[in-house]
């Protein structure tokens, strides 16, 4: 499937994977709705982009916000084709016992909660097509615990067995459904785990993480037919087989 013409939400399209995912989409020939918090940011991105791109504030916590920024995009390009569930956070990184309850629950809400969210505005108008491509940014953690990280491990197992869910339940009714794990990658999110010095992801050098134009260009490749064996399933750019296949080094 070629994205030229096609509308596509990218949410937490601030910085790391989310704006990188927005350049390569966009130099792709799609239309680009940018969601975040930081409406400075995704301000700029958009002037950077062009006429393809629409910023929209948006906490993807919030069904009412992410309702919006939906009608808000198929008002300016038309019903979304693409959406890419990308927002996430780290924060806090903390041992259970010491843990924020509050701040905890506020990261299940962004990071599994966020991603329901985004599915939940763009299904009924795909299914009503017939057609929809829904990817959501995974990670090892969702299948490897790891100290310090219980919110971050249980959000994304959480939005892995969403998204096998989702796809269940759409497949048959046109949606492609899958996710992408793509290692650890070099955003601001790797220097607050590097600077929290808990676990063995904290230790790595920074060279030993990927661009995020890597995993944004395998997001854009899980839109054509050569991903289609992998629909329901979370894809891992460690593999070294998707990395050939993406084209990437």
């Amino acid at each position: 499937m070629s994205v030229k013409g096609k509308t596509v939400i990218i949410t937490g399209a601030s910085r790391g994977i989310g704006a990188a995912a927005a350049r390569v989409f966009a130099d792709a020939g799609a239309k680009v709705a940018l969601l975040a918090r930081s409406r400075d940011e995704i301000e700029r991105l958009s002037d950077e982009i062009g006429e393809n791109a629409l910023p929209i504030t948006c906490d993807v916590s919030e069904w009412r916000a992410m309702e919006d920024a939906v009608a808000r995009t198929q008002e300016a390009f038309g019903v979304p084709d693409i959406l890419v569930n990308n927002a996430g956070v780290i924060d806090p990184i903390s041992e259970l016992a010491t843990s924020d309850p509050a701040a905890w629950a506020q990261a299940i809400d962004v990071n599994l909660t966020g991603v329901y969210h985004g599915m939940r505005a763009v299904m009924p108008g795909m299914i009503a097509r017939g057609e929809g491509t829904i990817l959501t940014v995974s990670s090892g953690a969702a299948h490897h615990a790891l100290e310090g990280w219980s919110h971050y491990c249980a959000s994304k197992a959480g939005a892995a067995m969403l998204t096998e869910a989702a796809h269940l339940e759409a497949a048959e009714k046109g949606l492609r459904i899958m996710g992408l794990s793509p290692g650890t990658v070099a955003t601001d999110m790797q220097h607050r785990i590097k600077d929290s010095g808990i676990n063995p992801v904290s230790a790595l050098d920074w060279s030993d993480h990927i661009p995020p134009e890597w995993p944004a260009r395998a997001l854009l490749w899980m839109c054509g037919p050569d991903a289609e064996g992998w629909l329901g399933q979370e894809i891992s750019l460690r593999d070294p087989q998707i990395r050939a296949k993406v084209g990437l080094a």
